[in-house]
């Protein structure tokens, strides 16, 4: 997926990493329209979940749908997202997240979206982001339809 947007530049997007709880699910289920979202994305970008699954649920969530998911050892979460974004290569790269564990990622990635939902937001973590939006859905909407982004974005 290709962007171009005036005055912010041209971004390749390859991946998509998003943050499980706060983000596609709340309290360990994953929201009603996410797993049509993710599967219709996968057809566009690689869909990889990063998750402290905190409720134990995400591996029974995701099952059937197309993404990679990586769970995340208790401490340090918010560098290891870092490093999984850096590792697929940031500038390829769009993340959605809300928390703190998810800042740095959003700084790092070539398109970042913070999400409110449910859990709210840390507000660092909205200053770490390129656009924020009301849900999950909202974000994965603006991937499926690209040039709200560049609305959004250009100058």
């Amino acid at each position: 997926m290709q962007l171009d947007i005036p005055g912010f530049g041209t971004i390749e997007l390859k991946h998509l990493v998003s943050d499980f709880n706060g983000v596609l699910a709340v309290d360990g289920s994953l929201l009603p329209g996410i797993a049509e979202r993710l599967t219709n994305l996968s057809t566009l970008l690689d869909v990889h979940i990063v998750s402290a699954d905190t409720f134990g649920t995400v591996e029974a969530q995701l099952h059937d749908l197309p993404c990679r998911l990586h769970i995340l050892e208790p401490d340090s979460q918010e560098v290891a997202k870092l490093e999984y974004v850096r590792s697929l290569g940031s500038p390829e790269t769009v993340a959605l997240g809300n928390g703190a564990n998810d800042r740095l990622m959003l700084k790092e990635a070539g398109l970042s979206i913070a999400v409110l939902a449910g859990e709210g937001a840390l507000p660092a973590t909205i200053l770490s982001a390129d656009i924020v939006v009301p849900d999950a859905l909202a974000g994965l909407d603006l991937l499926s339809h690209p040039k709200r982004i560049v609305a959004t974005l250009r100058r």
